[in-house]
């Protein structure tokens, strides 16, 4: 509208029902546009990821030969030659309309037409779609209602098959164009068949909202983003009420795509803040008790075998504890270590020993496949008896030597390997790699002083593609070696104590961004360890529902 033209309205409230409409289909066309993307991603993990690269750059070629082949037929065959209109002017100066004019000749397109028309199917698929957005927000009646339901249909089709192959493909821009064509329809039918007075970039931004809405279900982002783009803040009550029933409209149906994308790549992402209720659960009901943890002095077969057998990020660096085994046994109530703890963990440790073993036998040193054939079977418990009562009662065993110069021992027994482990710090999975991969390590008979020491710089070249444990060539390294951690972890991360509640461990991991949480009971035994994994919302609801099963 011109200044001072009191009597030009950019939206009327009748309009305001309409908008409403096109939010609820808006709502609707984004919830199929999620349904339709997700069944391809779930096909793409499953036939196409795990192939070789190539099958995904063919992949990608696939989309660019078919996005251009229905462009140019669409083009060809379905597009209308209508002639320029002359410029309006509505109250404004004539120099202003014939910039307009300018502005709009130069970004049409004739695509096989005669001088003095322009094809209108190619003026939008041939122009950048920030352009194309904006013919369809600025031109008065230059495009026709089939060909924008053609475009419509094209676009969003060809959107949701492009968005998730292995190439940056934007979704953004293109759900802005896809809903501004369908605004654009919607104004053309009231205006053509309604005789409705209205003005069609209205519509066509409300289009906009209402589909770019449907699909992601964002509401104040995208409020303040149109009406920035727009520079009118007349336009904030339309376009905020399209938007929220939009987002109603597709929450009925499904997640918004980039929530959608996120579960299917297992990605951890916290909510905001936990429910009230789940405070009725401690650190001790979500943690995993089923520890795998490294020694500050450890020989690199076992390094070799902890990091090509799992895929945590971080590990706990423990020593065994005798001097507090005599305190777990005193009840169920959590004095030193958790009873039910140690009972779970105990077999789980034992089978993770067996798995360490059977994956060291496939390994290129001689001396890596015999070492577990060396090992004295741990002899089978008697029928009704306690396996951990069996290991405290067997106190005869020397318990090995953690001094730092000294390693522990693969010929340890059941009872020397599950004492209580008594927290010492984190290391990260990059820093035991780059470790093993630069040789940081000391012989047997020598002191851990003589091992080479990496600065930070020489520890974080790599990041932030640090190399993998399955590059390494384990024929140059040597099994029997000992690798000193203790420069290189981090000896003060936080820390909880088994009866903290969620809350207070969700906060702690949103405010800090934390990774990875120790739990630790009074005496400095760790427990179990807390991950991002531990907090999603489907898992603290599965844990309550358990809660309340033991209850």
């Amino acid at each position: 509208c011109s200044d001072g033209d009191k009597a030009c309205h950019l939206w009327t409230v009748v309009d305001l029902a309409f908008f409403v409409l096109m939010g609820i289909v808006g709502g609707l066309l984004g919830a199929l546009f999620n349904c339709i993307n997700k069944r391809l991603a779930k096909y793409r993990m499953k036939n196409v990821h795990p192939k070789a690269r190539v099958i995904r750059v063919l992949e990608s070629l696939l989309v660019s030969m078919v996005t251009t082949v229905v462009i140019f037929v669409a083009s060809m065959t379905l597009g209308e030659c209508r002639d320029l209109s002359p410029p309006t002017t509505h109250n404004s100066t004539v120099l202003e309309a014939v910039n307009v004019n300018v502005d709009v000749n130069s970004t049409i397109r004739q695509f096989f037409c005669s001088n003095k028309s322009y094809n209108d199917m190619a003026t939008l698929f041939f122009n950048p779609q920030e352009v194309a957005i904006h013919q369809l927000f600025h031109q008065d009646a230059t495009f026709s209602p089939v060909t924008l339901s053609i475009f419509f249909v094209l676009y969003f089709l060809l959107a949701c098959w492009t968005y998730g192959v292995s190439v940056p493909s934007g979704l953004f821009v293109p759900s802005l164009l896809c809903g501004a064509s369908l605004g654009r329809l919607v104004a053309n039918v009231l205006k053509m068949n309604l005789g409705m007075q209205i003005y069609p970039g209205t519509f066509a931004l409300i289009g906009a909202a209402a589909f770019l809405g449907g699909v992601v279900r964002m509401t104040i982002s995208l409020t303040v983003i149109l009406i920035e783009s727009t520079n009118e803040i007349t336009y904030g009550l339309p376009i905020m009420i399209t938007l929220m029933v939009a987002k109603w409209t597709g929450d009925f149906f499904n997640k918004g795509i980039y929530d959608i994308h996120i579960l299917l790549k297992g990605v951890p992402l916290l909510e905001w803040e936990t429910e009230v209720e789940m405070d009725k659960l401690t650190a001790s009901d979500i943690m995993d008790p089923n520890l795998t943890y490294v020694y500050p002095h450890t020989r690199v077969q076992s390094l070799v075998s902890i990091l090509r057998t799992t895929v945590y990020h971080a590990f706990p660096v423990v020593t065994e504890n005798r001097d507090n085994e005599r305190e777990f046994m005193k009840g169920n109530i959590l004095i030193s270590n958790n009873i039910r703890f140690k009972k779970t963990s105990v077999l789980t440790r034992a089978g993770e020993q067996r798995r360490r073993c059977q994956s060291m036998k496939s390994y290129p040193s001689s001396e890596l496949r015999n070492v577990c054939d060396d090992q004295v079977p741990v002899e089978p418990t008697e029928e009704g008896q306690d396996i951990l009562q069996q290991m405290l009662e067997r106190r005869h065993i020397p318990y090995p030597n953690l001094y730092p110069d000294q390693s522990p021992s693969e010929d340890w027994t059941m009872e020397e390997r599950f004492r209580p482990l008594t927290f010492h710090g984190l290391i990260l999975r990059s820093q035991l790699v780059t470790l093993l991969i630069r040789g940081v390590c000391y012989a047997e008979n020598q002191s851990s002083a003589t091992q080479p020491r990496l600065s930070y710089a020489e520890m974080t070249e790599d990041y932030p593609r640090f190399p993998d444990i399955h590059d390494l060539d384990l024929a140059l390294l040597n099994p029997r070696m000992i690798v000193d951690v203790t420069p290189y972890m981090n000896p003060s991360p936080y820390t909880v104590s088994p009866n903290t509640h969620v809350s207070q461990v969700f906060n702690l991991f949103r405010t800090m961004g934390l990774r990875h949480l120790p739990v630790v009971n009074a005496v400095g035994e760790i427990v179990g360890i807390i991950t991002r994994h531990n907090l999603t919302h489907e898992y603290l609801v599965a844990k309550l529902r358990q809660h309340y099963i033991t209850i």
